[in-house]
């Protein structure tokens, strides 16, 4: 399969060739030499296979990063980052050459590893090996069903291609098992891979820890393999290229290089992978290549080569014609594609969502909060049509499926089969990274479930997200000890707390149907990733005003007040998810002990810290004693209990047990919390 237009330059002479390549080896090495830190030996050995790609084929527009229908690139071995730095300084990006000399220095941005939203066209944050690979396969499926939602025969308005150069690093990291092998089986034609095979890594040759046949095994994907480029041929790595585009599956081109292509003494060896080559060892490759300018002098002729705004403004303008002529014969369709490529929700959001928030509070359900996460989902995925769910292997578990779901399927010569729900097998950390990608490509809003334990197989996932600030949602079910038989490796005593540590990442662990729909709608509205926490077993229904169930999108609100009549000896009791049915439970007989409880659930510690200090100190007045329950860990309630304040939580491992019986054996019980709080109170 081929786009729809011409290749973005035409090819210039091999001298030239020759010397774009080595400006982008001489940008490395002199902004790693300057900062005395970084990694030049990825972005030398890569030049030329970078020249034939960023040249040739790579259809962008310098001006307009945004532009909806651009190639995405992605640098899945980030730490050679100086090689994106200097394609996009080169091709016409907004990133002056004064931004490379201060590569890796406070607030640039030309950070240490390329970071999503610091710098133009950088397409997504990798460092972390192997899950840019994952990233670029999240990108390569949202391309692919955003083609078959929204074009019409010959009126392609998604028609792009999604690359990702990568090293022997990414390919050892167990994510890209995960993630090449659901591209392969979904035959994501439009996804090629470029693996800078240079056989060096920071401890050195990579044969004594890294043997595998890699075209083999991406053949067991289902990928198409074309072995054995010599990753210094750019008219090699073009023909590639070529090749791949016209194939019904994936691509890996697996390109031989030299790392540190150029350096006399330290070029393929481990000396160049991640330290400055030092200013000898630079002059002397200076000399090797041909390279006569000080350090950051690029002559102009290599400016023009290199340079994409030209060629960038023509492609997006016949694009942008063809646009206008889709949306000629398709009005409607135009305006929904734009309103998703913009992340922008429906007009009529609002009043849906409240609807979908309304109907959980009239019907007053009692039942799990994964299956309150599945009606709700009912109503969302109406009021959402870019809603694109998922699970690991566990949909029946975790509910993440919905009425009018639709998987999706393998289609033939490249077509995928449209559907709205994935089913990513067991690949929890690969399906999380491929949400971040869906999110970053646009269009989708993506979400995926497993069992809250095994939140840790794709937790640098969450952060990553989190880091990027991308709208990535994570369904988490089967919450605590209440899972009950299948014992302490699937009980999760630390993970909800550890997940609220993560910065910018919004936690939900609600307690009924209303929490639960609150819990989505506002998740599916924020401008950043959200975890949602369910149980296994029911929840009871709880009965609220309008203005508690407002309370709920602040995070934590008061659920049950005290009587008035106790002024000396009062407590706040709080609590989330199935807790809360606890402290309600707890109520009457502090009362009948003297103690007027307060109840303030707290479905989203994260929200609730961003309210400003009116709600807070309405909600958890000073100078009242407070007791926090939850099935989990306790040092996190410090924070809301104080030093004086109690904790009934967990600090051990599970059982396998019922889950009553556990809740009674761990000290969930009536009893124990007043205890707890007449401890408390003293």
């Amino acid at each position: 399969m081929t786009t729809t237009s011409l290749s973005p330059s035409a090819p210039v002479a091999p001298n030239a060739a020759s010397r774009m390549a080595n400006a982008i080896r001489a940008l490395a090495m002199d902004a790693v030499q300057q900062a005395n830190s970084g990694h030049p030996g990825a972005p030398m050995g890569m030049a030329d296979i970078a020249v034939a790609l960023w040249h040739r084929h790579l259809r962008h527009n310098p001006a307009n990063p945004h532009w909806p229908d651009r190639d995405r690139f992605v640098l899945s071995n980030g730490h050679g980052s100086m090689l994106l730095y200097a394609l996009l300084h080169l091709s016409g990006y907004d990133l002056p050459i004064d931004e490379l000399k201060r590569f890796r220095q406070m607030h640039s941005k030309t950070p240490g590893h390329p970071e999503y939203g610091m710098t133009p066209g950088v397409e997504t944050t990798t460092g972390p090996l192997g899950q840019g690979l994952a990233n670029a396969v999240g990108m390569a499926l949202a391309e692919a069903l955003l083609a078959q939602e929204f074009n019409d025969g010959d009126d392609r308005i998604v028609d792009h291609h999604t690359y990702v150069f990568l090293g022997d690093g990414c390919l050892m990291e167990g994510i890209s098992h995960e993630a090449c092998s659901i591209a392969g089986t979904l035959k994501l034609s439009k996804l090629i891979a470029l693996y800078d095979d240079n056989g060096i890594s920071i401890d050195g040759h990579v044969e004594n820890w890294f043997a595998d046949d890699t075209p083999k095994r991406f053949e067991a994907y289902g990928w198409h393999v074309i072995p054995a480029i010599d990753g210094h041929d750019i008219d090699a790595v073009d023909a590639a290229i070529k090749a791949a585009k016209t194939s019904d599956r994936p691509t890996l081109i697996c390109c031989k290089t030299i790392i540190g292509k150029g350096a006399p003494t330290k070029s393929n060896s481990h000396d160049s992978h991640g330290s400055p080559l030092g200013a000898q060892e630079i002059a002397a490759t200076r000399a090797a290549i041909g390279w006569e300018y000080e350090p950051f002098v690029i002559p102009q002729d290599v400016y023009d080569n290199w340079d994409a705004k030209a060629s960038g403004a023509k492609l997006e303008t016949e694009w942008t014609a063809r646009f206008a002529a889709y949306a000629g014969k398709h009005p409607a369709r135009a305006i929904e594609f734009e309103r998703r490529m913009k992340g922008e929700l429906p007009r009529d959001f609002a009043a849906q969502a409240q609807a979908i928030i309304d109907a959980a509070v009239a019907k007053g359900e009692t039942i799990a909060s994964r299956k309150a996460s599945q009606q709700t989902l009912d109503g969302l995925a109406a009021a959402l049509p870019e809603l694109l769910g998922g699970s690991a292997d566990l949909t029946g578990s975790n509910l993440t499926n919905w009425k009018a779901s639709k998987p999706v399927r393998a289609g033939h010569d490249g077509a995928i089969q449209w559907g709205n729900h994935v089913n990513w097998g067991v690949r929890e950390f690969g399906m999380s990274a491929a949400l971040n990608g869906i999110a970053l490509h646009g269009g989708y809003l993506p979400f995926g479930g497993t069992f809250l334990t095994f939140s840790d197989y794709s937790r640098n996932a969450l952060r990553m997200a989190a880091l990027m600030k991308t709208r990535s949602l994570f369904v988490f079910t089967h919450d605590s000890i209440g899972l009950g038989e299948d014992g302490p490796t699937h009980q999760s005593i630390e993970h909800v707390s550890s997940l609220r540590l993560i910065p910018h990442l919004d936690v939900w662990r609600p307690a009924d149907t209303v929490e639960t729909a609150v819990s989505w709608t506002e998740s599916a509205a924020h401008h950043g990733p959200s975890v949602l926490i369910f149980t296994r077993q029911n929840l009871p229904f709880n009965e609220r005003s309008d203005r508690q169930v407002e309370g709920i999108k602040k995070g934590g609100y008061v659920l049950v007040d005290w009587d008035e009549e106790f002024v000396a000896r009062k407590l706040i009791l709080i609590a989330t998810g199935s807790e809360v049915e606890l402290a309600v439970k707890a109520i009457e007989p502090l009362k009948q002990a003297g103690i007027g409880a307060r109840v303030v659930s707290m479905p989203a510690t994260t929200v609730f810290d961003r309210q400003d200090a009116d709600w807070k100190e309405f909600v958890l007045p000073k100078g009242v004693a407070r007791v926090a329950i939850e099935a989990g860990v306790t040092s996190f309630w410090a924070k809301y209990v104080g030093l004086e304040g109690g904790v009934v939580g967990i600090d051990t491992f599970g059982e396998s047990a019922p889950a009553g019986e556990l809740f009674k054996h761990f000290g969930f019980t009536v009893e124990n919390v007043v205890a707890t709080a007449k401890r408390v109170l003293g």
